[in-house]
């Protein structure tokens, strides 16, 4: 049975957002996340994430960890 991507959206605090960040390891290393991005042009910082098994309260406490406020947007 194949799994189904979920596609999560969150308004949050990211300004900035390099490769050698924390926030960026920790993202790109979460074998359950197919792909993540974040919008720093959109006035929500959006970050948008694929997966077929996190949460979107998985999410917010990866994003609240590393010291940025995340709010699903519906």
């Amino acid at each position: 049975m194949e799994n189904t991507n979920h596609i999560y959206i969150f308004k949050t605090t990211i300004t900035t957002l390099t490769v050698n960040c924390a926030l960026h390891q920790t993202l790109q290393n979460q074998s359950e996340i197919t792909q993540w991005n974040v919008d720093l042009e959109d006035i929500d910082n959006v970050l948008r994430v694929v997966s077929p098994t996190l949460s979107p309260q998985s999410i917010i406490h990866i994003v609240n960890q590393h010291g940025f406020d995340c709010c699903e947007l519906e």
